[in-house]
């Protein structure tokens, strides 16, 4: 019999998934680092959960292994997403999760929010938190305006090629968290590699690609138009400061879309999820296990997993950096 024909028979354990490995013009090797095995030398991301059509993320481990997100979800929505989110998003998992390897400077981009993004595309918006995991000597991202600007103001340096020149800058280390509201222009520039959570949401207007072009000459496409109406003029505050309390949900971000923590683990940390809502950990480093009922199951820095709801209390040991990613 499939594990799928009883509806009523969930097992909850955590749930890890096989990348989707993604070749990106800038792309590199890092994310080998993360455990994650290239078929090229320009693989820029790595898909770690998603449930965008057409890349659907596929169940790795356990009793479900093999299945997609898609099937799990349609089976059990409830005992996976928990009550709450089912009511808000049906059988959809609202997140997206990535890991992004830059070994050259993205494109100067941004994403429009709920409202255009479901007017334009029928799709959510995207809004996103990165997570600095490794940054080369002097690498920098670009977030937001460095004052507030117009379109204007926009359009001439566009037009100029010196749009980078009104835009802020920041230089990076590891650990360094942003939030990255919709509607706010960025880049990730080159020799960075970091952890991203956004919504469920492939929507990107490419406004300036350093003028690159493949190996036939061409450039890849820009979306002026469409990025006019969704951008933020106003300068923003990018830039999360944080605790690193050991064995302590420290407080990332807490928005509309997603509460991230980071947990600094060092032995144990009891988990009481009796609010019945899904958690998903990244593991930046190290390892740990998460013990749950007599069984327990290990991880290490690279692997992002699914904690359903129906998984109530669980534990986490060991010594490793780790994400922790929910919806209230």
């Amino acid at each position: 019999m499939n594990v799928l024909d009883s509806k009523d028979a969930f097992f909850a354990y955590p749930l890890l998934f096989k990348p989707i490995l993604k070749d990106r013009i800038w792309g590199g090797k890092k994310l080998a680092t993360l455990g994650k095995e290239l078929s090229s030398e320009s693989i820029g991301e790595s898909w770690e959960l998603s449930m965008v059509e057409n890349d659907l993320s596929v169940v790795e481990n356990g009793l479900y292994k093999n299945e997609t997100i898609k099937t799990l979800i349609d089976s059990y929505p409830e005992a996976i997403l928990g009550k709450s989110i089912t009511n808000q998003f049906g059988k959809q998992f609202p997140l997206l999760f990535k890991f992004l390897d830059a070994k050259s400077d993205l494109s100067i981009q941004l994403h429009p929010n709920d409202e255009l993004a479901k007017k334009r595309h029928n799709s959510f918006g995207k809004t996103e938190m990165w997570y600095i995991m490794q940054a080369d000597e002097n690498a920098r991202i670009i977030l937001g305006f460095k004052e507030d600007s117009s379109s204007e103001e926009y359009l001439e340096n566009l037009n100029n090629k010196t749009l980078p020149s009104i835009l802020k800058e920041y230089k990076v280390k590891k650990g360094d968290v942003f939030f990255i509201e919709t509607g706010t222009i960025h880049a990730i520039g080159a020799g960075i590699l970091l952890a991203e959570i956004q919504q469920t949401s492939d929507i990107t207007y490419r406004v300036y690609d350093w003028d690159r072009v493949d190996e036939n000459g061409n450039s890849r496409a820009l979306h002026v138009d469409l990025a006019l109406e969704a951008i933020n003029y106003q300068k923003q505050n990018p830039e999360i400061l944080y605790d690193k309390v050991e064995n302590n949900e420290n407080l990332l971000v807490s928005c509309d879309f997603f509460t991230s923590n980071l947990i600094p683990l060092n032995g144990t940390k009891e988990i009481d999820n009796s609010n019945d809502l899904f958690y998903v950990y990244i593991c930046t480093e190290g390892n740990f296990e998460v013990q749950f009922e007599t069984q327990t199951m290990n991880f290490k820095e690279g692997d992002t997993i699914l904690i359903p709801a129906a998984m109530q209390n669980y534990v986490l040991k060991g010594n490793a950096t780790l994400l922790q990613i929910f919806i209230k």
